[in-house]
């Protein structure tokens, strides 16, 4: 959204940085926020503080936590470029919605105390209490779609898909490349050129300060005249790129159709272009880039084998990378393959080639876009796509790729291939097995995956590496793919907290036998009498990451308000009533909303879960960790409520909901537990693989928690998927 107003005013873009300091505790309860800056800037709720008993220490503490995640966002985003100071200006800051707004507030300080002569905060939604408090802050406050039933900022997005940093590192450049970002810059120069020692002909177009140039691979049949090649290039060049469009073959050799699908003679005309563009002084220095179309893509991956580390990245549009076998593995520079989802033998072709790479690689997938990307949006998605990727590898900047790791040679056979790369472990009993998995104890997040539900070896498996993690490792979280409520009856027993009625059985609902086994029995004996000698606040937690058992959530929170809170109770009871006609057969709710054209319960049901979180610290006070528990049954009311909905439009939509509402749980696991907390995640490898590398996302436009974890935790989440060609349930 900042990109966007930053180019209809034509107006610098920069980023303010923010971290948000929770309460003790109560960790969802702003306490503060810390601005980046010289000096940083600390903006506390004195009424919090107070209320919380939040001392110097904890706050410094949090204040020195926050300012190493400030300092890493700030080196990976802008690097050494020169910040934007906002003295006597008019700075409008922009955020994708508000919640409570205590970060939006942080920002609004401190620029205001940096000098800035007038403040806009432009927001597209936000509660109307909010907006009020906003109003004391801002000079003025824009907001799209005020909200009077506030469902959380994400509900009022069709897609709200956390940014990965190369998707913002992207777009921050793009909006330093454009004109109108920057002070005004020399005119851009045109020129046809001629390719030695054949005389190739091209178009050259270089912009003022140019951040790298793209080389254009045309396919069979086509040449620089291509408007499709044509309007990918005027994009780039509007991102700052230098582009050349190229004929790599004579008009004489053009004439015999044979040359078209020589890739080895069109590859050595790129490697010729990539040595004449060395030779250019206004050229010299950029970072390369090939782009390549239908065969052109064959001839810009054997190019990019033959020259290493001259390029800094390869394009693949409707391409056929196919082509450069055998060489495609020495591919060393990062390489984007986009394919529509129509041109089915070509996208089979792809995948194939995607598997041998051994660079940096990712497979995009335009959805109902066929070869050639005529349909209304396609060739723009495929734009969008290429400008990302070279905004992110092309830059003076970016870092160099370093040859691929050997590999077997790719003409060896598939198993030849694995035996050399697996490494034998021991039998599950053997405590050399666990101890192989040491590797990754200095993870933030393990996930730990199963083939099948059920199946005895690898929740052995499972069992013996987070018994590991645990006992060296420090790892004080199990989260698995269950339901809050269940899980919740099993860590009040393994932590020795006070056992509460339940209106059901745990673990009764399909399938039964995926918790109530002898092996996770045999665990839980584990983590209870590991427990023993801890301190309350050391042991081991046990929980549920699922949302499906809806009526053991709200049975939980209305005993939970009984007790805290009786008149909120009673509210409680009216607006769960709602859904009590469908609490034996929860799907039946969502053919019934489906039905009406709306959702029947999701305001009365949300309002209760927002209810919860406005009294979190008078509640937190009572008992922090019941009233954690109470917020999470209300979330899962509240996800269940939209998931059964979501089940009548498509598969793709409730599976990402219920994958966001686990992964979102394992965050308010882990913000409850404490900044150096550590998590196991049991689930099937569905969930914990990561789905932009898999059909899931690539075709399906799926998520999962795996995913999710990359993009918040990097590689401090470790992902290891479980198989075997046996097994016992």
């Amino acid at each position: 959204m900042g990109l966007e107003i930053a180019r209809t005013l034509q107006a610098p873009l920069d980023l303010v940085l923010v971290r948000k300091i929770g309460a003790p505790g109560a960790p969802e309860v702003a306490l503060g926020a810390l601005v980046e800056g010289e000096p940083p800037e600390t903006v506390i709720n004195e009424e919090v503080r107070r209320t919380s008993r939040a001392d110097d220490a904890f706050l410094e503490r949090a204040r020195k936590r926050e300012l190493l995640e400030l300092e890493r966002r700030r080196v990976c985003y802008l690097g050494d470029r020169a910040r934007i100071d906002p003295a006597g200006r008019t700075a409008i800051i922009v955020d994708d919605g508000l919640a409570t707004g205590a970060t939006a507030k942080a920002a609004l300080i401190a620029i205001k105390r940096r000098g800035a002569r007038k403040t806009i905060l432009a927001i597209p939604v936000a509660p109307k209490e909010t907006l009020d408090e906003m109003a004391m802050h801002a000079d003025i406050v824009v907001c799209v779609h005020p909200a009077t039933h506030f469902l959380g900022v994400g509900s009022f997005y069709r897609d709200f898909h956390q940014l990965s940093d190369e998707e913002k590192i992207g777009l921050l450049r793009q909006s330093w490349s454009e004109k109108g970002s920057a002070l005004p810059a020399p005119q851009s120069s045109s020129r046809q050129i001629a390719i030695p020692p054949v005389g190739l002909v091209g178009d050259l177009n270089v912009p003022a300060e140019p951040r790298g140039i793209v080389l254009f691979a045309h396919g069979s049949g086509s040449s620089r005249l291509s408007p499709r090649n044509i309007a990918v290039a005027e994009a780039l060049h509007s991102q700052g790129f230098a582009t050349l469009l190229l004929d790599l073959l004579t008009p004489e050799e053009a004439k015999d159709r044979r040359n078209v699908f020589d890739i080895p003679l069109l590859a050595e005309r790129l490697v010729e272009t990539t040595l004449w563009i060395s030779g250019e002084p206004d050229l010299t220095d950029l970072p390369i880039g090939l782009f390549g179309a239908s065969t052109g893509a064959g001839a810009a991956m054997l190019a990019a084998a033959e020259l290493g580390g001259r390029i800094a990245a390869v394009v693949s549009r409707g391409g056929r990378p196919d082509l450069a076998r055998p060489r495609v593995a020495e591919v060393a520079a990062p390489s984007l393959l986009i394919v529509g989802s129509g041109d089915h033998h070509v996208l089979d072709l792809n995948r194939q080639t995607f598997a041998k790479l051994t660079c940096e690689k990712l497979l995009k997938v335009v959805p109902n876009a066929s070869h050639l990307f005529e349909e209304p949006g396609a060739l723009e998605a495929v734009t969008e796509m290429a400008g990302g990727w070279f905004q992110h590898y092309l830059s003076p900047s970016a870092p160099v790729h370093a040859p691929a790791p050997s590999v077997p040679p790719p003409t060896l056979p598939l198993p030849v291939m694995l035996r050399t790369a697996a490494e034998p472990l021991p039998s599950l009993d053997d405590p050399a097995f666990a101890a192989a998995f040491d590797r990754f104890g200095k993870s933030r997040v393990v996930l730990l995956g199963e083939a099948s539900h059920g199946t005895s070896e690898f929740y052995r498996a499972r069992a013996a590496i987070t018994r590991r993690l645990i006992e060296h490792h420090g790892f004080t979280t199990v989260a698995v793919e269950a339901d809050w409520p269940d899980a919740a009856a099993i860590d009040r027993y393994v932590r020795q907290r006070p056992r509460q009625p339940m209106s059901s059985t745990p673990f009764t609902r399909f399938p039964v036998w995926m918790w109530r086994n002898k092996d996770v029995d045999s665990f839980i004996d584990f983590l209870r009498s590991h427990n023993v000698a801890k301190a309350p606040g050391e042991r081991v937690g046990f929980y549920g990451l699922d949302l499906y058992n809806m009526t053991a959530s709200i049975s939980a929170v209305l005993t939970y308000l009984d007790r805290v809170d009786p008149d909120a109770a009673k509210i409680a009871r009216t607006r769960y009533a709602c859904l009590s006609p469908w609490s034996l057969e929860p799907a039946a709710y969502g053919r019934a909303s489906l039905s009406e054209g709306h959702a029947l319960c999701e305001v009365p049901v949300t309002r209760i879960l927002v209810d919860l979180l406005q009294k979190e610290l008078r509640y937190a006070e009572q008992d922090g960790e019941r009233f954690f528990d109470a917020t999470q049954n209300a979330r899962l009311v509240a996800s269940a409520e939209r998931y059964y909905r979501a089940i009548y439009y498509g598969a793709k939509e409730s599976w990402n909901l219920r994958d966001r509402h686990m992964f979102e749980t394992l965050q308010h696991i882990l913000a409850q537990a404490g900044p150096d907390a550590k998590a196991i995640v049991w689930a099937h490898n569905s969930h914990i693989g990561d789905a932009r590398f898999t059909e899931m996302g690539t075709e399906r436009g799926e998520l999962n928690i795996g995913q999710l974890c990359r993009e918040s935790y990097g590689h401090d989440a470790a992902l290891i998927g479980f198989g075997t060609h046996s097994g016992t349930v």
